[in-house]
């Protein structure tokens, strides 16, 4: 992978795979994109390399090819990237649109997390170490966003929902980023 990264007017980079999710909208007038949240996903669950990720962000996952997608099939989600446990990235949402990956969430006293951030999900899961090819495209795609936008603070899905996400969970290795933006107490 290219290692700059960058975001086109459009919202989109062209070193990522566009695969356009539906569950995206448009974010509040004036609403400056200031927060990279960090999630992990995988699906089935701690399985990794099949299109249930993709599927799931696209409104194709079937309910009989695995019974967890069951519970999850219906539920209308997205981010705005993926990064594969090789390092591929997938592009789901255009950095100006809304992608909905936080929920309810908040922070520093801000609610809807989904209106100013940008969602980024790691393929895997609470369980396990994430890869080192994740770790360099996530540091690219941080460079891209902090080159782009006004960006002042990453983190965790679990900081901006705590209690009730856990996620990129405690084997993410924060000190591998390469960015100030993170919390101080996350090095």
């Amino acid at each position: 992978m290219d290692k700059h990264l960058s975001v086109s007017t459009d919202g989109w980079l062209a070193a990522a795979r566009k695969i356009p999710s539906p569950n995206q909208d448009a974010r509040p007038e004036n609403t400056a994109i200031e927060l990279l949240v960090i999630h992990n996903i995988s699906l089935p669950p701690s399985q990794y390399g099949g299109n249930g990720v993709v599927q799931l962000f696209t409104n194709c996952l079937d309910p009989e090819e695995h019974p967890y997608y069951r519970e999850i099939y219906q539920r209308k989600v997205s981010a705005h990237f993926l990064i594969r446990r090789d390092g591929t990235l997938i592009q789901f949402v255009a950095c100006q649109q809304r992608a909905w990956h936080a929920g309810v969430s908040t922070w520093q006293g801000r609610e809807n997390c989904n209106n100013f951030s940008i969602g980024i999900e790691l393929e895997g899961s609470d369980f396990e170490t994430f890869e080192p090819e994740q770790y360099e495209v996530l540091n690219q795609l941080i460079t891209a966003m902090e080159d782009t936008y006004p960006i002042t603070g990453i983190v965790g899905h679990s900081d901006i929902a705590p209690g009730r996400k856990t996620d990129p969970g405690d084997f993410f290795d924060w000190s591998m980023l390469q960015s100030n933006k993170v919390d101080s107490n996350k090095r």
